[in-house]
């Protein structure tokens, strides 16, 4: 990652952008101080990616693996969604 001050970024901000797309997110600061991040749209794109729940990771099937068995599926679609018991204190 590379540390610019905020002028030269303004002054150079195609070189900014090059390099964020080539070698990395680019640091922009401003009296020495973090400011900004410029990545790639690519990057960004990834960080904003909406994460699946959980249980769908589980059931998504990877690459060269079977997928679940219906039973299985069934078996997690039918939990319980009863979040536990009360407790007095």
């Amino acid at each position: 990652m590379h540390d610019w001050q905020l002028q030269d970024a303004k002054n150079r901000f195609s070189e900014v952008v090059k390099r964020a797309r080539d070698e990395g997110p680019q640091t922009v600061t401003v009296h020495g101080q973090r400011a900004a991040v410029v990545v790639s749209a690519q990057e960004f794109d990834a960080l904003i990616k909406p994460r699946m729940p959980f249980v769908d990771f589980l059931l998504t099937t990877s690459p060269g693996q079977d997928p679940w068995p219906d039973d299985v599926v069934d078996a997690i679609n039918d939990r319980s969604q009863d979040s536990g018991r009360d407790i007095a204190f």
